[in-house]
């Protein structure tokens, strides 16, 4: 991990990210499965990466938090399906996470992990075939780009929602995963 994280000092230097009172540190340890409250997909699809935005303008990976019993693959089929119309048809490859500190007394939902939960990032194939299902609950999404790694990461980095999406699919990159 050492040579990755003076390679990619901004994604691996403790963070805040205010929108969520969220002390972040990213390391490509992997945690124990039950601390791991959301995961990210850097869906591979052809020669490119899955990009998504929402309504609010907010530039992300395909991924969101965990429901109530649901295994971490579970939880990566739904939220493609939700928010990129897209299907896995790989094995799931460990990237990394963020492991985030909650500063609420309570979690945000409550069979979350608190005050400590994983925000984890996985690599895998991809198909994009149909338009995302957005559920009234979850992120209205109004685009679905395939773009090469290098645009995928520029995309993210131009208006994310400030979980260093961008520095992770360089990260991807450079380990030889996409």
């Amino acid at each position: 991990m050492q040579a990755w994280a003076e390679e990619f000092p901004e994604l691996f230097a403790p963070d805040h990210w205010p929108w969520g009172e969220l002390d972040v540190q990213y390391s490509t340890d992997r945690p124990p499965d039950e601390l791991i409250s959301n995961v990210h997909v850097i869906g591979r699809s052809g020669n490119g990466i899955v990009v998504c935005s929402n309504d609010l303008g907010w530039r992300f990976l395909p991924g969101g938090t965990r429901e109530p019993g649901e295994t971490i693959e579970q939880l990566v089929h739904r939220e493609l399906l939700e928010e990129a119309g897209a299907r896995l048809t790989s094995p799931l490859t460990w990237l990394g996470a963020h492991r985030a500190e909650h500063g609420r007394p309570a979690p945000y939902r409550p069979h979350l992990p608190h005050p400590i939960s994983y925000w984890a990032t996985v690599v895998a194939d991809v198909v994009v075939d149909q338009q995302p299902t957005n559920p009234a609950d979850g992120e209205q999404v109004v685009e679905v780009l395939v773009l090469p790694p290098d645009q995928a990461a520029g995309y993210l980095d131009a208006k994310a929602d400030g979980g260093a999406m961008g520095s992770q699919v360089r990260l991807a990159q450079a380990m030889g995963l996409v």
